[in-house]
């Protein structure tokens, strides 16, 4: 059963443990959606908030994997939300179709309800304004050890074919080259019983084998998670700006679910480093709905995270 606010509260302790400042590289992107490298989209956008039919909006590749993210949260789910396109998703999810979802941040925030503005990091004043408990990181770190969190959203600069993550260094022609690290990536993907990833799609960040295993999904394959004493968890989707790949196949293989509007299936085999099988029921992704477009436009409305 998801684990409610209620109980999360009474498994709360005191803690000497603070944040190492690494934010968990982890967390849903702090390598790969950084300023310098926005979303790509095609042609101007308007800000949402200058649009008043969300008809008329352009669909933006944020939009789209803002909303993909936001439908693997289930109504009633604990989450750990992470940062960047995250922090929308869930948000969005709040207000469509999972009213009783309930985030959890690694800096030691529940929430109950999205933050009422917008928000850039998870420590923002919005983010701590009437949030459900303010704690520190085992606060959180707790309820996920205990299998209490259903969901976690991560980030990378890689992944591979069995949604193992590296957020610890790449190897390029003059060696190799560091990056922030794992922070709490590793914990929510040893320990969340799901876990979403987010990226960029390219040959260089989707590759047949991580330079580092930061944040292992399924290792090598089929019982591999068991083998290694993780009885839960493992990468089940990975949210990309080209489409979805799921590893629920036998082998836990990644296989493309989905793929948005605009893009084409031998173009996105052609970008994907290992050999991207293509799933019996593969199809376009469904457009935003009505109530979707709402909720972005209510919490990004100058689409600070989609444009």
């Amino acid at each position: 059963m998801p684990a409610t606010s209620a109980n999360l509260l009474n498994i709360v302790a005191p803690s000497s443990i603070t944040c190492d400042g690494v934010c968990a590289a982890g967390c849903a992107g702090c390598v790969v959606f950084n300023s310098a490298n926005r979303l790509p989209h095609s042609g101007s956008v308007a800000s949402i908030s200058s649009v008043s039919d969300t008809r008329l909006l352009k669909i933006t590749v944020g939009m789209r994997m803002v909303v993909a993210a936001s439908r693997e949260i289930n109504d009633g789910e604990l989450v750990f939300v992470g940062m960047r396109l995250p922090l929308l998703a869930f948000a969005v999810a709040r207000m469509t179709h999972a009213p009783r979802a309930v985030g959890l941040y690694e800096n030691g925030v529940i929430r109950e309800e999205p933050a009422s503005d917008l928000i850039y990091t998870m420590a923002d004043t919005p983010n701590l304004n009437g949030a459900t408990f303010l704690g520190d990181m085992l606060s959180v770190m707790g309820p996920l050890a205990s299998g209490k969190v259903d969901l976690g959203f991560l980030g990378a600069a890689q992944v591979d074919e069995f949604g193992n993550l590296n957020s610890t260094r790449v190897k390029t022609t003059d060696g190799f080259v560091r990056l922030p690290g794992s922070g709490g990536a590793c914990d929510i993907a040893c320990q969340a019983n799901r876990v979403v990833a987010l990226m960029k799609h390219d040959r260089t960040r989707l590759v047949r084998k991580v330079d580092y295993v930061t944040s292992p999904g399924w290792g090598a394959g089929e019982q591999w998670r068991l083998k290694q004493g993780l009885p839960r968890g493992g990468t089940s989707c990975l949210i990309t700006t080209k489409g979805l790949i799921r590893f629920d196949s036998p082998d836990h293989a990644g296989y493309l679910a989905a793929y948005h509007a605009g893009e084409e299936i031998t173009n996105i085999q052609e970008s994907t480093g290992w050999n991207l099988t293509v799933g019996e029921n593969c199809k376009i992704t469904l457009d935003p709905t009505e109530a979707e477009l709402t909720a972005m436009r209510r919490y990004d409305p100058k689409g600070f995270w989609t444009s």
